[in-house]
């Protein structure tokens, strides 16, 4: 990429995607195209032609997707896979037509097995069966990759899958009922303080272990992906695995080591009550990030750093949310 390329990002307001544009604009690009959902519904293959064959992007970062936490994804599991299949095949499809010369399809480390092997090579793909209750969502993403390989193949594209571990930071979604662990555990530490509670719920027994990403360290690995040479980018492309690389810290904390944090960081001092009634998930995600290091990317922020900007960023929000 230079500073004068036609990029497209895909799902801009998003967590991820709003640190993508954070970080391009930081870096000096200034070709940044957008649209929101009310102009641009790329869940129909229509309105997703149309943009790209007016806007002819020169590379595109496909963020966008419908996601949530663990009762969103038991809950609404047709509007997760549905959704999410409509997006990344309009996208995708539309960029090869377009002659898209790279494309960074964003998944989740939610598409590996549940009982994987730690921590996750990117061959682990489609190894053993997945976490039940995000079964839709992950095979929605399984489904991104194996189009991205397939294209690649058939028609010879540059389309790149990055799974990246679970994100927090900026833009995050607060909502109780709906959101990952991070920010809900922010929310509710917020929430306690505020109300003067000596208590803090957490969902489920405290001992899966968990690895983090601050999302504009995610954000500037994917430009780091994207501005790769030719040759180390197509070299992510070819072998007998999917065009995929693994993107995180390399370090995971257990959910109780993860509550201690947050309330270390936004000063609460009371008391953790774990209630085992609620669903664990996965026992463990940790992924295998040797891959992405090999080529010289390393994640800056560390997760007491990266909680502290996040509320920092978020603080009128969380209060205006607590206060409802």
């Amino acid at each position: 990429m230079h500073t004068q390329s036609r990029i497209y990002v895909a799902g801009h307001r998003g967590l991820v995607g709003s640190a993508i544009v954070r970080a391009l604009s930081g870096s000096g690009f200034n070709e940044i195209l957008v649209a929101p959902r009310t102009e641009l519904d790329l869940t129909k293959a229509d309105e997703a032609d149309r943009f790209f064959e007016r806007e002819r992007p020169d590379y595109v970062y496909l963020a966008a997707a419908k996601v949530g936490g663990i009762l969103a994804n038991d809950t609404y599991p047709a509007d997760f896979i549905r959704e999410n299949l409509a997006i990344e095949s309009n996208v995708i499809d539309a960029s090869y037509r377009s002659g898209v010369k790279r494309l960074l399809f964003l998944g989740s480390s939610c598409i590996y097995p549940k009982l994987c092997p730690q921590p996750i090579k990117e061959e682990y793909l489609l190894t053993g069966p997945l976490e039940p209750t995000n079964r839709a969502y992950a095979l929605a993403k399984i489904a991104g990759v194996e189009m991205c390989w397939s294209y690649n193949r058939q028609y010879g594209t540059q389309f790149l899958s990055a799974m990246p571990t679970n994100i927090y930071g900026p833009g995050d979604n607060f909502h109780l009922a709906n959101s990952h662990v991070l920010p809900a555990l922010i929310r509710k530490v917020v929430q306690a303080k505020l109300t003067g509670a000596h208590q803090l719920e957490v969902w489920g027994t405290g001992t899966p272990r968990r690895e983090f990403l601050y999302s504009d360290d995610l954000a500037e690995a994917c430009l780091f992906l994207m501005s790769l040479p030719d040759d180390e980018f197509s070299g992510l492309l070819t072998g007998d695995i999917p065009p995929l690389i693994n993107v995180g810290t390399g370090e995971d904390v257990t959910i109780r080591e993860l509550a201690e944090i947050v309330s270390s960081v936004l000063g609460f001092d009371g008391e953790l009550v774990f209630d085992p009634s609620k669903p664990d998930g996965t026992p463990r995600k940790l992924l295998d990030v040797s891959r992405i290091a090999a080529l010289g990317w390393k994640a800056r922020r560390s997760l007491p750093e990266g909680i502290r900007l996040t509320y920092e960023s978020t603080r009128s929000q969380l209060e205006s949310l607590v206060a409802q």
